[in-house]
């Protein structure tokens, strides 16, 4: 009897399962599906129609203007210069703040006894507000020779340094990023320290037991593994800087001129300054496009990193 009940188990929790009894259905998820097609998949399809009107936004009277949008995006000099200065500050990003937050992750895995305490440290710009650190860093950078940074570099002897950092147009992007990189190098860092984390001290000891350095350990034991969080620090990074809009209007509003505006900035002056939401629709498709090819490629060279690290 007991032998006959043990055998009839698996059917019965093959049966339950099928019936939903374990495992949900997955219509289940219908529900949510239906409320974001509804919220943003079908705003999303019908506006991207306004891509080729005149509209203006307000009221219904629109043309049909085919590509003209697109081929006025060809030759605007503001949109192109956006372009220029989105894929600058989105490498300088990816770079600086990546490299920044693996040598921030590294120092704190290590036993010092503030490990923790910095960790803190490190992080804590993270979770406030893009607009407040903006409004922080625009005092920081203060023109006035007596105020903020240039203060501080009149302190300790280095006056001649002095600048508008926010109003002179070969530096104002840089300060910008260096305020994104600021506040985000301790996202990167809590990534990669996940990824330390997971890396076998075994491994460490096998190679040191060997003679292998400091430098060749991290060559050829920690760097592949930390192939994954690589692969999450440069998607998010890549996007962030692809998109960035915040830090851009609080910090200059894309000036001095427009030496610091992005597509995102671009897009958001056409349509709620100028009235061009027509035009500013098809700077949103191309920015959509060129940001999903970028990270459709990432993920493609990443992830086979990860399979032959």
């Amino acid at each position: 009897m007991t032998a006959s009940v043990a055998a009839a188990r698996p059917e019965v929790a093959r049966r339950t399962r099928r019936r939903g009894g374990i495992v949900p259905p997955w219509w289940f998820a219908v529900p949510a599906i239906l409320v974001y097609a509804l919220v943003v998949l079908y705003p999303s399809i019908a506006g991207a129609g306004s891509a080729f009107t005149d509209w203006s936004g307000i009221g219904e009277a629109k043309s049909f203007v085919g590509a003209d949008n697109f081929k006025q995006l060809l030759r605007d000099d503001q949109a192109l210069g956006a372009l220029r200065n989105t894929l600058l500050l989105t490498v300088a990003i990816v770079v600086v703040q990546n490299a920044l937050g693996l040598l921030l992750a590294l120092g704190v895995h290590t036993g010092i006894k503030s490990r923790l305490m910095l960790r803190l440290v490190f992080f804590a710009p993270v979770v406030v507000s893009p607009v407040m650190v903006s409004f922080l860093w625009k005092f920081v950078y203060n023109p006035a020779p007596d105020a903020g940074l240039n203060a501080a570099l009149g302190a300790v002897g280095l006056g001649s340094l002095r600048q508008d950092w926010l109003g002179n147009p070969s530096i104002a992007l840089w300060s910008v990023a260096f305020t994104v990189i600021w506040q985000c190098a301790g996202y990167s860092m809590v990534i990669f320290l996940a990824g330390l984390e997971g890396v076998p001290a075994e491994l460490h000891e096998s190679a040191m037991v060997d003679g292998a350095g400091t430098v060749a350990r991290f060559r050829h034991i920690t760097w592949p593994l930390l192939a994954p969080a690589v692969t999450i620090n440069v998607m998010l990074s890549t996007v962030g800087g692809l998109t960035l809009f915040t830090q851009i209007i609080a910090m200059t509003n894309g000036g001095p001129g427009y030496a610091t505006d992005t597509l995102s900035t671009v897009l958001y002056k056409q349509a709620f300054v100028f009235g061009k939401f027509g035009y500013s629709t098809a700077v949103a498709l191309v920015l959509a496009v060129f940001v999903a090819a970028v990270s459709f490629l990432q993920i493609g060279y990443l992830r086979s990193r990860e399979t032959t690290a």
